[in-house]
């Protein structure tokens, strides 16, 4: 657990525990950060917060599906992004993030380190102004980081797309065929955890709530538009995915078509010969 607390003046004042984890006082923004959490953590914050049981119960059990939930005084969001640090696209991680956006107050919830999220926190830390514009603005500034970085996941799955239609187009080979279901169960995954999220924020960005202040609504639009174009550019990398299968199956095609030709004139060739040592070789 750690905590930023930001005040009306002065630098931010970071602590480690569970000593500040808490509703912070009148004029403070504080957010509190929890990773790899536990039963024993989300107690804590159902004591102190008195978040619902349902809530915390979907944040000890990471595989839900993004989506937005109103509470008395408080909004529950659950988002995903995506982890890829060997830089191959076949092997992109999701990433989950649960957070409660209340008066005052951001808590976040992880499994696994986001660095989206750390380098908010860094930002936080070193320029204070940020969080004194609110918890919904820095709940904007981790979204529009965890969303900006599916742009890049994006181009790595066109890079290799356009890698994989050179390599095929010159000699096709199996591990190509292998590395394109590949890239479309990752294109698959993305697809589907893009779709909901997009709904969130357009939720978010157009409804009118007390934990989202009218100034930080044209931010979370802007997340939201940022996702459609992610959306976007999904379907076309999976017409241009399509495009590619349907290259290296024609080429399949045609090298089968040339082994049949060859073999169609070897067949040409040796089919009279045969012929000829069948019908003198019989014992007349």
């Amino acid at each position: 657990m750690r905590v930023v607390d930001i005040g009306p003046e002065g630098p931010a004042v970071v602590t480690d525990g569970p000593e500040r984890v808490a509703p912070p006082p009148p004029g403070v923004v504080r957010w509190i950060d929890i990773v790899k959490q536990d039963e024993q953590k989300l107690a804590l914050l159902g004591q102190r917060f008195g978040f619902h049981p349902l809530a915390l119960e979907d944040c000890l059990h990471f595989d839900q599906r993004a989506k937005l939930e109103e509470y008395e005084g408080y909004l529950f969001i659950v988002m995903h992004g995506f982890a890829c640090p060997d830089r191959d696209p076949t092997n992109l991680l999701p990433r989950e993030l649960h957070a409660f956006v209340g008066p005052g107050y951001l808590v976040t919830v992880h499994e696994d380190a986001l660095p989206a999220l750390d380098d908010v926190w860094r930002r936080i830390e070193g320029d204070a102004a940020l969080g004194r514009r609110g918890a919904d603005f820095v709940y904007y500034l981790i979204a529009d980081k965890i969303v900006d970085g599916d742009f890049a996941h994006i181009d790595l799955v066109s890079e290799a797309l356009d890698e994989l239609e050179e390599t095929v187009l010159a000699r096709t080979h199996p591990r190509d065929l292998q590395k394109l279901f590949q890239l479309k169960r990752t294109l698959v995954s993305m697809r589907r955890t893009v779709s909901p999220q997009r709904d969130v924020f357009a939720l978010l960005a157009k409804r009118g709530t007390a934990q989202i202040a009218d100034r930080t609504t044209p931010y979370l639009r802007d997340v939201y538009d940022h996702l459609v174009r992610i959306g976007e550019a999904i379907e076309s990398a999976r017409d241009l995915l399509g495009n590619v299968l349907d290259a290296y199956l024609s080429m399949v095609a045609q090298r089968t078509n040339d082994v049949m030709k060859q073999l169609t004139i070897l067949s040409a060739v040796f089919m009279p010969l045969t012929f000829i040592t069948g019908f003198f070789g019989q014992n007349f």
